[in-house]
Order: structure tokens, then sequence, then C-alpha cells
């Protein structure tokens, strides 16, 4: 079976997928462009940044797996693996703390402006007393907008250095809130109005495209800083551009609309070039213990499906299937004793949506679920019943 490996990834992780029995190509040069020949025989495909489009799904019949070496999948069009039947997973909660880490840095940033010393110092210019102008993040309220595994990172951090921690997701609770130690915004505008400063934890989807609209930029009081270590995407790049150059909103970004595929590239940003921005190279998850992190749980994923057929992280499995019904069969352990069985299925023109079979001690008993688009009729399940020498039992019962 053979794996490709279309970004970088640790040496020793390699050597672990390897010790699976797979056939490892190792080919972070690949560009998305070329990756649906890359993949062409690939049966597992493991990527960091790199776009995985419908083509990629096209032209490679034996992919059975691919997995984000991240937290998200928007670089995958998960709908055309889906079509294809291939397993798409990602490595959640495994760079939280890394790019947690980037978006207090950040916060900092903004709140001293460090990046400005440093070039100010670097420039030959002393400036004291400009530099000395910093209200401070003791006491300042913090908004979160996702309180996800990285947002509860941030949430840790900003608590620790006496902030006022205010939360908003479609999903938090008030209990989980106050578990949590933060409070809980019924809205992201009324979160908005209520702190200094906004960081962003929502993953990119077509329901949070665009979601800090216009109107929750204007919420943000003058003068607020706004924290993007989550996508472009989630922001309306329009407002914050006239916002920014205004001197309404001051912006601490490692995410910027139309980034460079690729590490190395000329990179034009006009929201880059503005004073009140501090940009990063979209490294958050970009340190030696986030990557290792997660290159061991690509590992884990790999080899689940190796050798159980399981895939932990799946976000393309259906949470519920088209059936209606559910089989029980309890049956001897014999060959063609479920092939009769779903002949019979098949016979009545009912589809099978799943079916888990298990075998029990001594091999001489099973029990099958199979779960069916319809009811059977009653004179099927007689049938099936019927067949003493293979059937123990049979029930059948509306799911």
């Amino acid at each position: 079976m053979k794996l490709l490996v279309a970004d970088a990834f640790p040496q020793d992780r390699l050597a672990d997928l390897a010790a699976l029995g797979l056939q490892v190509d190792h080919r972070p040069e690949v560009s998305a462009a070329e990756l649906p020949s890359a993949a062409a025989d690939a049966s597992i495909l493991v990527v960091r940044s790199k776009q995985v489009s419908a083509e990629v799904f096209d032209a490679a019949p034996a992919l059975s797996l691919v997995v984000r070496a991240g937290a998200g999948v928007n670089t995958i069009d998960v709908a055309a693996a889906s079509q294809r039947g291939v397993y798409v997973a990602s490595c959640p909660g495994q760079n939280a703390i890394a790019v947690a880490e980037l978006a207090i840095g950040l916060l900092l940033a903004l709140d001293r402006r460090i990046p400005d010393n440093v070039a100010e110092l670097r420039a030959g210019r002393w400036d004291k007393r400009r530099f000395s102008e910093a209200a401070g993040l003791h006491g300042r309220a913090l908004g979160l907008a996702g309180l996800g595994a990285i947002g509860r990172e941030v949430a840790t951090r900003a608590l620790a250095f006496g902030m006022r921690v205010v939360a908003w997701s479609r999903s938090l609770t008030d209990a989980r809130a106050k578990a949590l130690g933060v409070e809980r915004a019924p809205a992201l505008v009324a979160l908005a109005r209520e702190v200094d400063a906004l960081s962003l934890h929502l993953p990119s989807t077509s329901e949070t495209r665009g979601v800090v609209s216009r109107e929750v930029l204007l919420a943000l009081r003058p003068g607020a800083l706004l924290v993007n270590t989550a996508r472009a995407e989630l922001v309306d790049q329009d407002a914050l551009l006239e916002l920014v150059r205004a001197g309404r909103l001051r912006l601490g970004t490692d995410v910027f609309a139309g980034e460079p595929e690729k590490g190395r590239a000329e990179f034009r940003s006009e929201l880059a070039q503005l004073p009140g921005v501090y940009g990063t190279h979209h490294i958050g998850a970009s340190t030696a213990q986030a990557q290792d992190a997660i290159a061991r749980e690509t590992v884990r994923i790999v080899e689940s499906f190796v050798r159980t057929g399981e895939v932990p992280g799946c976000v393309n499995v259906a949470r519920k299937t088209p059936a209606r019904a559910r089989l029980i069969v309890r049956h001897y352990d014999r060959v063609g004793v479920l092939a009769n069985v779903l002949a019979r299925i098949r016979e009545a023109g009912i589809n099978v949506e799943a079916i888990h079979n298990t075998i029990f001690e001594q091999a001489h008993a099973a029990s099958c679920a199979i779960d069916l688009g319809r009811r059977p009729p009653d004179a099927l399940l007689e049938q099936i019943r019927a067949r003493r020498d293979e059937v123990m039992f049979l029930d059948c019962f509306d799911v």
C-alpha cells in the first residue's frame, strides 16, 4: 500500500509510517497542481497546507484516506472525497498550545508595540516617551470568538494575565462557560461591544465565512485590538482594511487573504503594510512541539486505518445515515450465512446502509446488525427466520 506525504514531515515520523509496512513516498515539493498525478497510485495521502482538489480524487482510484496534518480540513474538497467514499481525517487540538502562544504574543505585541520598538532601535532612534504609552492587559476584557481547543488555551493564558475573558460560540452554554472561568456573550456583535480585544478561533466553514462582518468590527471600541490566528476569510476584508487604515482598529494577524501556497514567495498585501498591523507568516502551528504532536497523531490515524479500518478524527462519515430500520441477526459463524441474508434483502429492493458483524469466542456464533433503508415486510423476516440451520434469532426495529 502506497502512502504519499505531500508536505514537509518529520523524518522520525516518516520512519514510523514505513514501519507499518507502507511504501512511503515523501514529496514535499509537489505543488497543488501536480498533486493529482503524484497521488494517482496512492492509497493514503498526507498533507499539511496543500490544497487537495476534486481532481485528486478523480485521478486516484486507489485513494482511501486523506489525512490533514493540522486542525482543519478547509484545504480539502471534502464533498468530492465523500462522493468517492474516501475518508478525510484531521488532527484537531494537537497544535492548540502553539497557536494560543502566538495569539497571546500578538496581543502583547499590539499593546506594547514591540515590533515598532525593535524597528526604531535598529534605525538608531530612541523614543521612550512614545513607546511608554501602553494600556496593559491586566483587567482588560478579551473576547474569544470560538472556544474550541485553541480558544480554551488562549483563555487559560489570558486569565493568568488577569484579563476578563468573554467568549462566544454557537455551542457554548452558560454552564460550560462557568466551568472554564469565562463569561458567555449571546452573540458575536454583543461580544465585540464589550471587549477591548477580540481574538478569533473559529473554523473556516461556509457558515463562518465573513462572520466577523463590518457590523461586528464597528461594534469594537475605537482603538480595540483584533487578533486573527484562525483564517482570513472569517473577516470582511474590505471593512477590516478600511477601519485599520482609519486607525480605528489595530490588528495582529497570522493569516492573510491570498497568502502564498509555498513557504517562500513574493507577497504584497496592502493590509500588511499599514502601521496598525503586525503580521506573521501563517506560523501559528509551526513550533517543533506542535509539529511533532501533529505528526504523531497522523501516524496514529494511519496505523488505526491500516490495522483496524477505523479512522480516528474522521470528518466526513455520516453521523446519521438514511437507515429507517435495524435488523439484528444472531447466526452461526459459517460460510454463506450472511450472504444468504443479504441476498433476501437485495431481492426485496432494500438498501443496506450499514453493517457490523461481531464474532463471539470460539467462533461458533456471531451477531450482525444491519441498518436498512426501510423496514422489511414481515414475510421477508419469516423467510430469514426459517433458515434455522443458519439463523439462531432475528429481530427488527425502527431507528
